[in-house]
C-alpha cells in the first residue's frame, strides 16, 4: 500500500534541511566551460555521489576526457518499473559579474513581489531542478525504506559546454543507463501556478562561417567600388534566407514539417496565451515570424532561421574607413517534426557557397546538428504524470510545446531507445544564463512533492 501522504508530510517538515543541502550544492563553482573550474566540477560530482550514497543509492563518479558523469542506482525489487532520471550539475559562467546584486555562488533567500526565491548561479539551471528529484527519493526512502520504482540517476557535468563526452559515454554504457522511461527536469512551468509536461522539443542546426574577400583590409577611398566587400556579400546571403512572409527560402527546408492536429491547436488556444504581453515584456509589439501562425505556433511547431551574431571590419570608437578582408556570422536553425538536421546543414552550406561572387571563399565551423523530438503523450505514463501534477498544483497541468532544444533527449531516444517525460519547475523570469539567476522556493518545495507523486503514480 502506498504511503504517499507520509512521504509528502516528510517533504514538508524536512524543507529547511533540503534547502541547506541545495545551498551546499550551489556554493560549488561548477562552471564547465572554463578549465579554471575543472576541480570544482569534480568536487560537485563527488558531492552528488556522497549525497546519493547517503540515501541508499549505489553511486559512482565516472571520469571522462572532460568533466565527470555521476550514475547511481537504487533497486526497488520485484517487477517494479525502471526509470532513468537525467540532470546536469554544471552551470554557466557568471559574467558580467558586476551585474550581479549578490555574489553568484553565495546562495541567499530573497523576498520578491512574486514570493520567495533562491538567488544563485545554478539555482534554476539545473541544480535546484535536479535536487527536487533527489529530495523526493530521500523522502520515499525514509518513509518506506525503499523507492516505489527502480531508479537510475544520471547527472552530467558538461551540458553547458556542449556535452562533448555525453554521446561516447552513453554509447559505452548503454546497459548501465537503459530503463523503461527517462525523466528530465530541465524545463519550465506554464506559469507559477500551472505545471507543464513538455510534449515537443525543437532540434537545432548551428553554424559559424567566415567569408573572405581581399587578402587584407583595404582603404575604402582607394579600393571602394572595384573591391568586393565580404560584409556586403554576407548581408545579401543572410537576407535571402527569408521571404516577405517570414518563410525560409532554403531548398527543401520544410520537408518533414507537419501541422499540429486540431486537438493540439485547440489545447494551445485554451491556454489563452497573451501575445501582446509576451512581446511587450521585451519591448516588442508585433510578431515577426511566419504569417498566419500564432505566437505559440511560431515558437512550438514552426521551424526558424536566426542570425545570432555578425561581425567584420572596424567596430571601435570613431571611424576607420576600411573594406574588411573578412566577415563572420553565427546562425542557427530551429527544427520541428521530421526535418533532417544533417540535410539542412548540408543544404545551407551549399546555398552559401553557391551565393559567393568571384574572389570570395568561405570557411564553416559547424555545431552538432540534432533533429526535433516529439513525446508520446498518449502513452499511459504521461496521463498518470499529468494527473499527479494536477493533484499538487493550484491549476491542472498542461501539455506544452517547447521552443528550445535539449539535445540529451534526442540522444536518449537515439542511443538508449527510450522516450522521455519532461517535467520542470522553472519560470520564464528565472534569468537562467544571466546575472541574478533565481529559483522559486515554491518551485523547489512543490517540485519535490510533484516528483514524489509522479513516482507513486507511475509505480502504482
Amino acid at each position: 500500500m502506498s504511503k504517499l501522504n507520509d512521504v509528502l508530510n516528510l517533504i514538508d517538515t524536512d524543507q529547511d534541511k533540503a534547502m541547506e543541502r541545495l545551498f551546499a550544492l550551489l556554493k560549488i563553482q561548477s562552471i564547465s566551460t572554463d578549465s579554471a573550474f575543472a576541480t570544482e566540477c569534480v568536487k560537485c560530482a563527488d558531492w552528488l555521489v556522497d549525497d546519493l550514497k547517503s540515501i541508499g543509492f549505489d553511486a559512482m563518479r565516472y571520469d571522462t576526457p572532460g568533466h565527470p558523469m555521476v550514475v547511481a542506482k537504487l533497486q526497488a525489487g520485484g517487477d517494479k518499473p525502471h526509470y532513468l532520471f537525467y540532470g546536469h550539475y554544471d552551470v554557466q559562467p557568471v559574467d558580467p559579474l558586476e551585474l550581479w546584486n549578490k555574489p553568484p555562488f553565495e546562495p541567499q533567500l530573497e523576498d520578491t513581489p512574486d514570493g520567495q526565491v533562491i538567488r544563485a548561479r545554478g539555482a534554476a539551471d539545473d541544480k535546484g531542478q535536479l535536487m527536487t528529484f533527489v529530495e523526493a527519493c530521500r523522502a520515499w526512502q525514509k518513509v518506506n525504506g525503499s523507492l516505489p520504482a527502480n531508479i537510475t540517476v544520471f547527472f552530467e557535468g558538461e551540458e553547458e559546454s556542449g556535452s562533448p563526452s555525453l554521446i561516447p559515454f552513453m554509447q559505452d554504457n548503454m546497459d548501465l543507463l537503459k530503463a523503461d522511461l527517462a525523466m528530465v527536469c530541465d524545463t519550465s512551468m506554464w506559469d507559477k501556478n500551472t505545471p507543464a509536461i513538455s510534449t515537443m522539443l525543437r532540434g537545432m542546426v548551428g553554424e559559424q562561417f567566415t567569408i573572405t574577400g581581399p587578402s587584407l583590409d583595404l582603404h575604402s577611398g582607394m579600393y571602394g567600388g572595384p573591391a568586393i566587400n565580404p560584409i556586403r556579400v554576407m548581408n545579401k546571403i543572410l537576407a535571402g534566407l527569408h521571404d516577405d512572409t517570414g518563410r525560409i527560402t532554403l531548398d527543401g527546408f520544410y520537408d518533414g514539417v507537419s501541422e499540429p492536429s486540431d486537438a493540439i491547436k485547440k489545447q494551445w488556444a485554451a491556454l489563452n496565451h497573451d501575445e501582446s504581453s509576451f512581446l511587450g515584456d521585451v519591448g516588442l509589439s508585433k510578431p515577426a515570424g511566419e504569417d498566419g501562425y500564432s505566437v505559440l505556433e511560431q515558437i512550438w511547431s514552426r521551424p526558424t532561421f536566426d542570425v545570432n551574431g555578425i561581425w567584420g571590419g572596424y567596430t571601435g570608437e570613431g571611424f576607420k574607413t576600411v573594406l574588411p578582408s573578412k566577415a563572420s556570422a553565427k546562425v542557427s536553425f530551429r527544427l520541428v517534426g521530421e526535418q533532417d538536421a544533417d540535410k539542412i546543414q548540408e543544404t545551407f552550406q551549399r546555398y552559401v557557397q553557391d551565393s559567393l561572387p568571384p574572389d570570395c571563399s568561405v570557411e564553416f565551423h559547424s555545431k552538432d546538428a540534432s533533429g526535433a523530438t516529439v513525446m508520446p503523450v498518449d502513452a499511459p505514463e504521461f496521463a498518470r504524470a499529468h494527473a499527479a501534477l494536477s493533484e499538487e498544483w493550484e491549476n491542472d497541468a498542461v501539455y506544452a510545446g517547447c521552443g528550445g532544444s535539449i539535445p540529451v533527449v534526442g540522444h536518449i531516444k537515439d542511443i538508449l531507445q527510450m522516450d522521455s517525460l519532461l517535467v520542470g519547475f522553472g519560470l520564464d523570469d528565472d534569468a537562467i544564463h544571466s546575472p541574478n539567476e533565481k529559483y522559486s522556493t515554491k518551485s523547489f518545495h512543490k517540485g519535490t512533492r510533484s516528483w514524489a507523486r509522479i513516482l507513486d503514480a507511475l509505480a502504482n
